[in-house]
């Protein structure tokens, strides 16, 4: 009897303590759950492959996360592992951990790295999770091992875009990169889009959702005026480059962009990270590539 208590105690005690966070040097703090223990601790000079996300305690608001999109690539660099931030522990893991970690928003503000806002309050706290799939040590396995993951983030962008035309009842030519079109109108066939020429474009850009994000389609507003593309030169998403090059001077349509064909993992003004996009265009015109000249990335995000 006495044997089991002692038992009954003793893992009581290793489970406790393996559930309890750890505090790093600068306060942040953290809980480890390794892997098999078999692999070494990570070592300056590698490259470590990872899915991480940050959410608001007791809120139902995901910041950021790529557990269901692309890993995150970077070199260790024991120089720049930073403080108060996941890569403040790194050198304590291995393939295969998964971590837990907890930011203070107030430590954060007063370290200039947030502000307080509607999302950032006082006394809020930023949870993080992370767990390390993978380890390399030339820079080429990091190139073949992104193209793979990169190609398989496309293909599940490409299915949401055919479920979303198939719920919709929507017709639409897929190219072989994965962009859908939807040609309206086809215009004058004999002045068609290439690399060799520039199209003026008006376009209005929103999710799958409908949810308008930019426009220069304002019959209203007199200082609204076709976008130039200069098609081929890399001036605007890729998505862009492919579509445009289906129409001629006067057509119209509607283009479908999967994320990685237009801002993939970056956010942009009101268009989210990973977010599929959708692009109503009409092709006012089309001439020869005049001299190069610089211009924004399309689209031009506006806030609200």
């Amino acid at each position: 009897m006495v044997k089991s208590t002692l038992k009954l105690v003793a893992a009581i005690v290793l489970f406790a303590s393996c559930n309890q966070f750890e505090k790093a040097p600068s306060g942040m703090t953290y809980k480890i759950k390794h892997g098999s223990g078999n692999e070494k601790l990570l070592q300056a000079g590698q490259y470590v492959k990872l899915n991480i996300e940050y959410k608001l305690k007791n809120k139902d608001s995901v910041l950021s996360s790529t557990f269901e999109h692309m890993p995150v690539y970077f070199p260790i660099d024991t120089a720049q592992l930073g403080n108060y931030t996941f890569t403040e522990i790194l050198m304590k893991l291995r393939k295969g951990d998964k971590v837990d970690f907890n930011l203070s928003i107030d430590t954060l503000v007063k370290m200039n790295q947030l502000q307080f806002n509607e999302m950032f309050k006082k006394g809020d706290v930023i949870i993080g999770k992370a767990e390390i799939l993978n380890v390399f040590t030339d820079v080429n396995q990091v190139d073949v091992d992104y193209k793979k993951e990169q190609a398989i983030e496309k293909e599940k962008e490409i299915k949401i875009i055919k479920d979303h035309l198939a719920k919709n009842k929507i017709n639409a030519t897929q190219t072989p990169e994965g962009v859908f079109i939807v040609i309206k109108n086809a215009g004058d066939t004999t002045v068609k889009i290439d690399t060799t020429k520039q199209a003026s474009v008006n376009y209005k850009g929103y999710n799958l959702k409908g949810e308008v994000f930019d426009t220069n389609m304002k019959p209203n507003d007199s200082t609204a005026k076709p976008y130039p593309v200069r098609v081929g030169d890399h001036g605007v998403i890729p998505g862009w480059e492919i579509a445009l090059t289906y129409f001629a001077k006067g057509g119209s349509g509607t283009i479908f962009v999967p994320a990685m064909l237009a801002y993939g993992p970056q956010a942009n003004g009101l268009i989210k990270a990973y977010e599929n996009l959708a692009f109503d265009i009409e092709i006012k015109e089309v001439i020869k590539k005049p001299a190069q000249t610089v211009q924004p990335m399309l689209p031009q995000i506006k806030t609200k």
